[in-house]
């Protein structure tokens, strides 16, 4: 296919939270309105993910490790990036520039070469008081980030999972992106 055929690749970021298991729901989403999709999942995530769905929605294989030299690229490169759920650990690593693993590194680079990026919060009410979260979502927007609306959750509630939106990831994306081929 040549490049300008392909459809926009989006990458889907998934941190370790109870309701990653559902990042399905934003994969249809994004499919539905034009995407290719293809999933990072940073490593504590992998043990909420249901791989084997994961991928064959997809297409392609779920990534969670560097690739070896010489190996081929799993993914086109990201035409925008979702992070959902975004995690207090994810968002203060990578505001602070952490890239100790591939989901941070894509993320700490992605600005730099002009990726759109939206961040979905799931934290709980303690942790989003915390200063240094406070902190890093402020140095993320500075640097473009679209963070949703997400309310937290009561700590040790799990809750919030009925009023996680995930469509908001792609909704927001929409906002700064051009219409694609075939999108009102």
């Amino acid at each position: 296919m040549i490049e300008s055929e392909r459809k926009p690749f989006l990458y889907v970021v998934v941190c370790a939270a109870g309701i990653a298991g559902d990042v399905g729901k934003l994969i249809n989403v994004a499919q539905q309105r034009g995407w290719d999709v293809g999933v990072i999942a940073t490593p504590q995530s992998l043990a909420f993910l249901d791989s084997h769905t994961i991928e064959n929605q997809t297409g392609y294989p779920i990534r969670s490790g560097w690739r070896s030299p010489g190996d081929a690229r799993p993914f086109p490169p990201a035409d925008a990036i979702a992070v959902a759920p975004a995690t207090f650990n994810t968002v203060n690593k990578w505001a602070a520039g952490f890239a100790d693993n591939l989901a941070l590194g894509i993320l700490c680079e992605a600005p730099g070469m002009g990726v759109p990026i939206t961040a979905l919060p799931y934290v709980n009410t303690a942790l989003a008081a915390h200063r240094a979260f406070r902190r890093s979502v402020d140095e993320l927007r500075e640097m473009g980030v679209m963070f949703g609306s997400y309310e937290p959750h009561r700590p040790k509630s799990g809750g919030g999972a009925d009023r996680f939106l995930w469509e908001e990831a792609v909704d927001l994306l929409a906002r700064r992106l051009p219409p694609m081929a075939g999108q009102r």
